[in-house]
């Protein structure tokens, strides 16, 4: 599906009115993985009232096109599920919610910023190498999960 519209993206403050277009589009790309319960509406909700400014969406002709779960705790920030629809990629949408992440960010007097990148991620792992962002190889990345039933479905 190719886009014709040249009409520019907005970028914006996720609210939970996105919820139901920001799932859909997750949805939508190819080997996304989505936790049962951290991605559910309740968990998103928990997640942006604990972060109300940081997560974006990038909006074009009134529909959402790209996501960003961007929160703190107060010390370091962490990007989620960065993602654009397939057909307004290499545009600079991405480049643009990161940025509008980091300038929240900046704003809450956060300094440090870390993400995950699966490895098997080509298109990921290249976009963050080309916006300078650091891969590390002096530490290793640990996951204890409280909750058996929150697991982490990838979409085909």
């Amino acid at each position: 599906m190719e886009i014709k519209n040249e009409s520019k993206p907005s970028i914006r403050i996720m609210t939970m009115a996105d919820f139901e277009e920001v799932h859909a589009l997750w949805l939508s790309i190819h080997g996304f993985g989505i936790r049962t319960l951290d991605d559910s509406k309740e968990g998103i909700e928990a997640f942006i009232r604990r972060n109300p400014t940081t997560s974006m969406v990038a909006v074009q002709d009134h529909k959402i096109i790209g996501a960003i779960l961007c929160g703190h705790d107060g010390r370091r920030a962490c990007l989620y599920h960065v993602c654009v629809h397939e057909a307004y990629c290499k545009r600079g949408i991405g480049q643009q919610m990161v940025h509008a992440c980091l300038k929240a960010l900046k704003k809450e007097g956060i300094n440090k910023v870390n993400l995950i990148a699966f490895q098997n991620n080509a298109v990921g792992n290249r976009f963050w190498q080309e916006l300078g962002w650091q891969k590390r190889d002096d530490v290793n990345y640990y996951e204890y999960n409280l909750n058996p039933q929150n697991h982490t479905d990838f979409v085909p």
